[in-house]
């Protein structure tokens, strides 16, 4: 009998990443198999919201300055 799987609390980098190149759509299927273990709802809801409201503050960013 092997041992029960540990799941360990994935960094802030970690989800930062998995949230990023889904954003991107570039995904390894075994990166995929890996974090769908070790990733909770809430966080990868969490890290989406952070990047959404990264990626519109960096477009109306460059906007303001490209219209200015």
């Amino acid at each position: 009998m092997s041992p029960p799987l540990t799941q360990a609390r994935p960094s802030l980098r970690r989800v930062a990443g998995t949230v990023f190149w889904s954003f991107f759509g570039v995904r390894k299927r075994s990166d995929h198999d890996r974090e769908s273990i070790q990733l909770t709802p809430p966080q990868v809801i969490a890290g989406a919201l952070v990047g959404v409201a990264l990626f519109i503050t960096t477009i109306l960013t460059l906007v303001h300055f490209i219209t200015r």
